[in-house]
């Protein structure tokens, strides 16, 4: 079996990153059943909070898929997926307000998003290219070497990508419980649950 010292990092790197994503899901899903008091969908969360922040160059537009709601600067965008653009559930009001955080950040200037908007290029080429160069490393046999290494290396760009995320993710998710709360946007036990999310 071939090892590479770089494996101390991938592995452990790849597994955290797996088990954010699955508790993201477990907690969207769980969420995703109740049904917000208020009634408001996420778009309407989205522009409610966007208007009494003041933010009135900020779009909000559907996207296809689940869970690839995100906030695009460059855009001047938040992109909520199909569910969450029309749901009223607890899950589409926190992902909503998670990237009116997002908005937040930008507003504000806020060092590391713009760190991780940086890395966006890098961790897309090393997500798509870096495991592509190691299959073909390890086709070659002993002469693949080199592509081994280079994969594991761009890879690696990848996991510091996360890494940098992490602390841009959370702000976001703190702001946008402050914005929930000082908004009014969920109700009484409904914030207990938000907080989860």
């Amino acid at each position: 079996m071939f090892f590479h010292p770089s494996f101390l990092i991938l592995l452990p790197g790849t597994a955290l990153m797996m088990w954010a994503q699955f508790r993201v899901q477990n907690t969207y899903r769980k969420y995703a059943e109740i049904q917000s008091s208020l009634g408001m969908t996420g778009s309407q969360v989205a522009e409610t909070i966007l208007r009494r922040m003041g933010v009135d160059n900020v779009r909000i537009e559907p996207v296809g898929g689940e869970l690839t709601d995100h906030y695009d600067p460059s855009a001047k965008a938040v992109r909520l997926s199909e569910v969450v653009y029309g749901s009223t559930s607890l899950a589409a009001a926190a992902v909503a307000a998670h990237e009116c955080g997002h908005v937040l950040q930008d507003v504000q200037g806020y060092k590391p998003m713009n760190v991780r908007a940086a890395l966006v290029p890098v961790a897309n080429i090393g997500s798509n290219i870096g495991p592509l160069l190691v299959i073909v490393g390890i086709g070659l046999g002993a002469a693949g070497g080199i592509f081994i290494n280079i994969g594991i290396l761009i890879f690696l760009a990848v996991i510091l990508f996360h890494v940098v995320t992490l602390p841009v993710e959370f702000d976001a998710s703190s702001r946008a419980l402050r914005l929930i709360d000082e908004f009014g946007i969920l109700q009484g036990e409904e914030n207990r649950g938000n907080g989860s999310a």
